[in-house]
């Protein structure tokens, strides 16, 4: 080089951009995209009809998302409301199961439509369809009750001082026989209706949850229905008193309010009699077996679980894909810095949740299947059901209950848990409202708490628990999720007797059993301990509750591992080997297996299934299968097939490019000062206030 001459300046190559490195996630996909999206999608009907609906959603005006995290609790309720004329259109012409996959993808776009359109279709006219006789059933049809004419239901079951405890509500229906009449009335404050969601603005009629009494006798709490407001002027009618409950957590697009009866006359037909019937002359006939009028409650804790799992998909799938485009430090010799889905520990925050994510996926396709068995058979069960079939029903029922009830409460916990693990990862952008986690979390908390708080659920399932452990002693034969069981006492004493096949699904399968069979009989033998000193039944189960509590969340996680690898064998009957499907399913199966089990290690140690040193051969495959299943990490999510527009995130945007979302986004358009012409406004107020005291 001549002498003077400047030396060439070295330009760094520049990083692929978010949108070629998304490119570069989806090649060389180790399984058929399109056959694993109907895989985990319940299959190419339900596939085709979600695609059909995001479409609709996505072009229906009343369904703009971008803008919903800078609404106001009153806009959100005027949008709210206004999505119902699109929904009663297909409400009246889809059949049910179509309309309810429908509303499951509505749950994941805004969750507070969903929630406030379901408790008229859900909660309010699924008491009347499951409580009310055919007359009375084709009575409020008439009355406009499935196409809104003239009628907007509210479920009025929680007060103020009860709300799991159904038994204990307070709120009062008297029968009057000189008017063939009953008399609604809250007797205390503690009895006001609370948290009941229409009731504030827009509810017509609610589904009153109250102590039938008749000749001053209390048969206990059951259903009627009650007008609140005149359904064209929306006043209250006589003897109502609503008021609005305000700003909550989450789901703002709902008008929850508390509802008070000062002796509310209602005909005697508006009690909802297909299980207990009230004559003219006040003859009371209850049903020979009362349980039978529970089954219409599991109906909202069966789509919670599928709720779980779609929530917990869609905050993966922004995790994720944030995960593979966002670029952190140099690590070694690479040319760029890394993708922080590269990172170990990262693959150790998102992969097992994602695993979860899929397995809750399948247990909620099958609970959805037991619900509806359930449900059929007791649409079919009368009087003159014989005793086989009567006890079939039971059987049937009793699991329903006791399952819904543990998936129910740990599903979701685990999809709150899931949510706030997703917004974390995404480091500041995770803070923002835009991202939509934060508001996912808001609106998924609730979750928890409504349609039986979790923990009360786990409980009652760890009752069911101990009164199958006590079946299972006798020698009954017992079904589905508690099969398990029926292999005492040698299941509690089970092992993993080899290391090479300590993470075989068949293996971590017989693990589950054993732990959970274990953990049931210490709630068991916890319970026996207690009558033993004297006590009677419901103190002996209060005094063993953590007991209880573990039983249901370890029989719940195996319950939930089990379902899937039953799925996947199911799919590999038919789906094609060549595909790539069952194979990374079978290895998020295995993750889903060995994370939770090293989640819940000390229970496989106290009961000795594992070894400690079997116990790292299982921490091992975990840390291998994050690292194998993040090369598909991305068209994993791909395939839980969500368009940008449910998503609504800028971070997870299919193409990768989150920039652009970020800075372009429309700000919201606010009445000009000038425009409101508030100095007319004022005045109007005035006036009107002027002419009430005159009044």
């Amino acid at each position: 080089m001549a002498k003077g001459a400047t030396q060439p300046e070295v330009v760094a190559k520049a990083a692929p951009t978010p949108i070629e490195t998304m490119v570069a996630e989806r090649e060389n996909c180790p399984f058929d995209l399109r056959r694993m999206t109907y895989a985990v999608g319940g299959g190419k009907y339900d596939v085709e009809l979600k695609e059909k609906f995001m479409v609709e959603i996505q072009r229906d005006p009343n369904f703009k998302l971008d803008d919903i995290h800078d609404l106001s609790k009153n806009q959100l309720r005027e949008r709210t409301m206004a999505k119902f004329g699109s929904m009663v259109h297909y409400v009246v012409n889809e059949r049910l199961d179509i309309f309810q996959k429908r509303m499951e993808l509505i749950s994941i776009a805004d969750p507070g439509f969903w929630t406030r359109f379901g408790v008229h279709y859900g909660l309010f006219l699924g008491a009347i369809r499951s409580g009310a006789t055919s007359n009375q059933f084709s009575y409020w049809l008439e009355k406009g009750v499935l196409d809104l004419r003239g009628m907007a239901g509210c479920f009025g079951m929680t007060e103020l001082a009860h709300g799991s405890n159904v038994a204990g509500l307070e709120t009062t229906s008297t029968f009057d026989e000189g008017s063939d009449e009953f008399i609604i009335h809250t007797p205390s404050v503690s009895a006001t209706k609370w948290w009941i969601g229409g009731a504030a603005q827009t509810a017509t009629h609610c589904a009153v949850f109250a102590r039938l009494k008749v000749k001053g006798k209390d048969y206990g709490t059951k259903t009627f229905i009650v007008p609140l407001r005149n359904p064209k002027t929306f006043a209250l009618l006589p003897g109502i008193a609503i008021g609005d409950i305000g700003k909550k957590m989450g789901r703002d697009g709902i008008d929850n309010g508390w509802i008070q009866f000062t002796n509310v006359r209602i005909p005697r037909a508006y009690m909802l009699m297909k299980h207990t019937q009230v004559t003219r002359d006040g003859q009371v006939h209850e049903p020979a077996l009362a349980q039978l009028t529970y089954g219409a409650l599991l109906q909202g804790r069966t789509a919670m679980v599928a709720d779980a799992a779609n929530v917990s998909k869609k905050a993966l799938t922004i995790a994720i894909r944030y995960a593979a485009i966002r670029r952190q430090f140099k690590v070694g010799h690479k040319e760029f810095e890394s993708q922080i889905l590269d990172y170990p520990i990262h693959q150790r925050r998102l992969l097992p949740l994602l695993s979860q994510a899929i397995a809750m996926g399948f247990t909620a396709i099958q609970m959805t299947q037991l619900y509806n068995t359930m449900t059929a058979q007791l649409e079919s069960f009368g009087p003159d059901s014989d005793e086989s079939e009567t006890k079939e029903v039971l059987e049937r029922l009793k699991e329903t209950h006791s399952t819904s009830a543990g998936l129910k409460a740990f599903c979701t916990w685990n999809g709150l848990e899931t949510i706030e693990k997703a917004r974390a990862s995404c480091g500041g952008h995770g803070y923002s409202a835009y991202t939509g986690l934060a508001s996912m979390y808001n609106d998924q908390a609730v979750q928890a708490t409504w349609e039986g708080d979790n923990t009360i659920l786990a409980l009652q399932a760890g009752r069911s628990l101990i009164a199958a452990y006590g079946d299972a002693k006798k020698g009954v034969e017992l079904p589905g999720g508690t099969a398990y069981l029926n292999a005492l006492p040698k299941v509690l004493s089970s092992k993993c007797t080899s290391d090479s096949k300590a993470v075989d699904l068949a293996t971590m399968d017989a693990g589950w059993a054993c732990v959970a069979a274990n953990v049931v009989k210490k709630a068991s033998d916890a319970y026996e301990s207690f009558l033993k000193q004297g006590m009677q039944k419901d103190e002996a189960l209060e005094r063993c509750s953590q007991e209880r509590f573990v039983a249901a969340k370890v029989h719940t996680i195996g319950y939930i591992f089990r379902k899937f690898r039953e799925g996947i064998d199911e799919l590999a009957k038919k789906e094609p080997k060549e595909s790539g499907v069952v194979e990374t399913l079978e290895r998020v199966c295995r993750l889903y297996g060995t994370w939770s089990i090293e989640e819940n290690a000390a229970h496989f140690l106290k009961y000795k299934f594992y070894s400690s040193e079997q116990m790292d051969v299982i921490s091992a495959e975990v840390d291998s299968l994050c690292a194998t299943l993040r090369k598909c990490a991305v068209p994993l999510v791909d395939s839980f097939n969500f368009s940008d527009h449910i998503i609504n995130s800028p971070l997870g945007v299919y193409s990768g490019d989150v920039i652009k979302p970020l800075l372009e986004r429309e700000p919201l358009v606010l009445d000009d000062v000038d425009e409101m012409d508030l100095d007319s406004e004022l005045a109007e107020i005035r006036e009107e206030s002027e002419e009430e005291k005159k009044e």
